[in-house]
């Protein structure tokens, strides 16, 4: 059954002891998170698919395939292995066919070991042209997830029958060599967990470093080496194995939030075999952690404005006068809930915390606003479950007590190896300040997130940077005007970094545009993706 995309696309901030950890990109990276076309020797590449030579069982359930030669291509020795392994695409979840893909675990070694990567194809309904690639975000997000349960919502009709669409977990996530930390019960024990309201900054402080370090003891002892490679570097590299191994000579790629940066780091890395990439939602890759936290801070008391605005045009509105004094309303809120946690019907305890996911989810979405409406009148009647739901839809917490997968682990793992955070105690208060001042609903508790990677297992492998992607074809980036999680001015940015970039924009709110803003954007992306037509940049629906 399809999900509501609105809440299963996006990865919203995990929690940390102190609130939620800082959005970084989808939010990029949490909240804390194209490509092209061009000239006619490549549109004529991108529009036929080289066979592969394939074994299909009499019964039609598995096809075996391997990659052409000629989309290998000139790949190093140590890789070919990877490159040309036997793939099993088996028939799973109804009409889709799943596989595992074999990947090394460390790019610098790849003969040392080596990690699984799991996918999932839907083919197409009529002549495939090729196969394209979504990734929904995070990092932490589920590619599997996201064909299996929305694919209406990644892939329009007429792109299902142009291209089959190849859906993936990136390394550390979900079905493919996970980031293991929490079970079920820990993470629901995190949860629920409440800190004293009269702490000092001293003592939470101290509270905060023991809990990161248990928690990053604990994610080294059940995942192992792994977590030290799961950065987006070595995902983007992933994707070259999986462009191959269905035998397209370039990339076709449809990225989300994060998924932008992942498909940017593909470009930077690979600019001759970027095909079509469309980035939807951008990440600004020269921003540090902290500066992504900040954006996010801003967009999203930008949202709860509109928000409450909105709101307020209705009739069943619980914020009464001014648009300031609803945005107070909401603040005061979140205070009581901090002075006292409330319990949910289901018997568990709802902190601050665990308020703030919940109530930040339908932000996402504009759609989502009447459901984020409802949660807060039931709390205000003293029953916290409505929003206790929304949170449990943004842990991914199904209803039996089980979690449907590790985004908040692998959110924490590939963030913290992406980026260099400051865990110094002065810097972070002044941190803080700033984040209180661009948002004074939500800022607060997007702070001290340095605190969770300063007790990392392994440091951070790489640094904030433009990405240009130097010779790539055209790369549409896709920035939404009253986007929270990936504000519009990182849109901007990354398609001015980016040499090919060819910039689009979304009067709209909410996170992301394709799928859930109009017509204008839809045929913009599905003209490029089927046809190679190359939108005018700075065109705007």
């Amino acid at each position: 059954m399809t999900q509501d995309p609105s809440l299963t696309r996006p990865v919203t901030p995990p929690v940390t002891p102190r609130g939620i950890a800082p959005v970084s990109p989808p939010a990029r990276r949490r909240p804390p998170f194209a490509l092209l076309a061009g000239v006619a020797v490549v549109l004529g590449l991108a529009g036929c698919t080289l066979s592969s030579p394939s074994q299909t069982s009499a019964d039609g359930s598995v096809s075996v395939e391997t990659a052409d030669p000629a989309a290998i291509g000139d790949v190093p020795e140590d890789l070919r292995s990877f490159y040309e392994q036997e793939v099993r695409w088996e028939d799973c979840e109804e009409e889709f066919s799943c596989a595992t893909i074999e990947v090394p675990l460390d790019y610098a070694d790849p003969g040392r070991a080596s990690i699984d990567i799991s996918a999932i194809r839907a083919d197409a309904t009529g002549d495939a042209q090729g196969t394209l690639l979504v990734n929904p975000g995070g990092p932490g997000g589920s590619g599997v997830a996201i064909v299996r349960d929305s694919l209406d919502y990644v892939a329009s009709e007429r792109l299902r029958e142009d291209y089959d669409i190849l859906g993936f977990d990136p390394r550390g996530v979900g079905r493919s060599t996970p980031v293991r930390c929490y079970d079920a019960a820990e993470q629901d024990a995190a949860r629920q967990e409440s800190y004293p309201v009269d702490a000092s900054d001293d003592e939470l402080l101290a509270l905060l470093t023991a809990e990161a370090k248990e928690f990053a003891d604990l994610c080294a002892e059940r995942t192992g080496e792994v977590l030290g490679h799961v950065d987006t570097g070595s995902a983007a590299r992933d994707m070259d194995i999986l462009r191959a191994l269905v035998s397209d000579p370039t990339l076709t790629y449809l990225g989300f939030s994060y998924g932008t940066q992942l498909g940017a780091t593909y470009a930077e890395l690979f600019p001759g075999r970027a095909g079509r990439l469309v980035l939807d939602g951008a990440i600004d890759p020269s921003l540090s952690n902290e500066e992504i936290t900040l954006g996010q801070a801003d967009g999203f008391e930008k949202a709860v404005r509109a928000y409450v605005a909105d709101c307020q045009q209705g009739a069943e509105c619980p914020y009464s006068g001014s648009v300031d004094d609803g945005v107070r309303q909401i603040q005061e809120l979140f205070a009581a809930v901090e002075r006292e946690p409330m319990t949910a019907d289901d018997g568990r305890l709802v902190p601050v915390s665990t308020f703030v996911q919940g109530f930040i989810l339908p932000l996402y979405d504009n759609g989502n606003w009447p459901t984020l409406t409802q949660a807060v009148t039931d709390a205000l009647d003293g029953d916290p479950s409505a929003m206790l739901y929304l949170a449990d839809l943004s842990a991914e917490r199904r209803p039996d007590g089980t979690y449907a997968s590790n985004s908040t682990a692998a959110f924490l793992a590939v963030n913290c190896l992406d980026y260099p955070m400051t865990s110094d105690p002065a810097e972070m208060k002044a941190d803080e300040q700033r984040l209180i001042e661009a948002s004074p609903t939500f800022g607060r508790f997007l702070a001290y997130g340095g605190v969770t990677c300063a007790p990392w297992t392994y440091p951070p492998v790489a640094e904030p940077a433009p990405l240009r992607a130097p010779g790539a074809d055209p790369i549409l980036v896709i920035g939404t005007t009253g986007d929270p999680a990936t504000p519009y001015a990182w849109s901007t940015a990354l398609a001015d970094q980016l040499e090919s970039g060819v910039h689009v924009t979304w009067e709209g709110e909410g996170h992301t545009a394709y799928g859930r803003s109009n017509d204008c954007i839809l045929d913009l992306v599905d003209d490029y993706f089927i046809d190679g037509t190359v939108p005018a940049d700075g065109v705007r629906c």
